[in-house]
């Protein structure tokens, strides 16, 4: 543990270190162990495409060659992958940013507007507000560790210890607070879900989506996704327009 243990001498290399610092040192400390095991499966390739290439009357090497790549392709890409997803907890990535990439690709084409760093003055900050034919939602991010178990138990959305709601609560109070001004200032009932984007952690769900306390839990890639196909609303074009024009003039923008 980075706190230490009475039963374990402190080990001066890691004394006052964070979390993601211990994080980067173990990562870069078993690189050449990662380096073999892809040598390995590199090698297994070739073997197999040998193999593949004389049963089937291929080029023998070529086929092995091929194989190869692919098989040591897949394990740098894995591995690559896995170190990425820590990169906004890291602090290497902004999460803000790639969430509203991912939203924006994956709404704008469906008539979904995308507002990003919005809060009702005095209230809580919320990284994006979503718009478009299904309702209205409000998506913040948050980054936990890699071994932070995302689950819900019962009714009731647990991260590791924490419950969700105390994880959230502002997020819940935004929400609430962004549809009773929106509803006010336009004549259009209003409903706004939240939604939490998780960077890291992981999510004990099928599909990296969980719900549970009136929130929303989700992976980046997983939320737009979830929008499009969770909308309770029928709003037209003019009613999208009206509520986005409306939420660009009174909803404060955050730097």
């Amino acid at each position: 543990m980075p706190s230490g243990s009475i039963y374990v001498p402190k080990d001066e290399k890691f004394t006052g270190a964070s979390p993601q610092n211990l994080y980067e040192t173990f990562w870069y400390a078993g690189r050449k162990n990662r380096i073999r095991v892809r040598a390995a499966i590199t090698v297994a390739g070739f073997v197999a495409g040998n193999l593949v290439g004389a049963r089937l009357g291929l080029n023998m090497f070529a086929t092995g060659f091929w194989l190869a790549v692919l098989a040591g392709g897949t394990d740098l890409f894995i591995a690559w992958r896995l170190h990425e997803r820590t990169a906004v907890w890291r602090g290497k990535r902004r999460g803000e940013v790639r969430t509203g990439r991912l939203l924006r690709l994956g709404l704008r084409r469906h008539g979904y507007r995308v507002m990003d760093g919005r809060a009702v003055p005095g209230e809580a900050s919320i990284d994006h507000l979503v718009i478009g034919p299904g309702g209205v939602w409000i998506v913040d991010n948050e980054a936990w560790s890699p071994d932070t178990l995302i689950a819900k138990y019962g009714e009731r959305l647990f991260f590791d210890e924490k419950f969700g709601t105390s994880v959230a609560k502002g997020l819940i109070s935004a929400a609430g607070s962004m549809a009773a001004v929106l509803s006010k200032e336009t004549g259009i009932e209003v409903t706004i879900a939240p939604i939490l984007a998780v960077h890291g952690g992981k999510i004990k769900a099928r599909g990296g989506v969980l719900h549970g306390e009136g929130l929303t839990v989700a992976y980046p890639w997983r939320v737009a996704r979830w929008i499009r196909s969770h909308g309770a609303e029928k709003f037209t074009e003019d009613q999208i327009e009206l509520l986005a024009r409306t939420a660009a003039r009174i909803l404060r923008r955050m730097s």
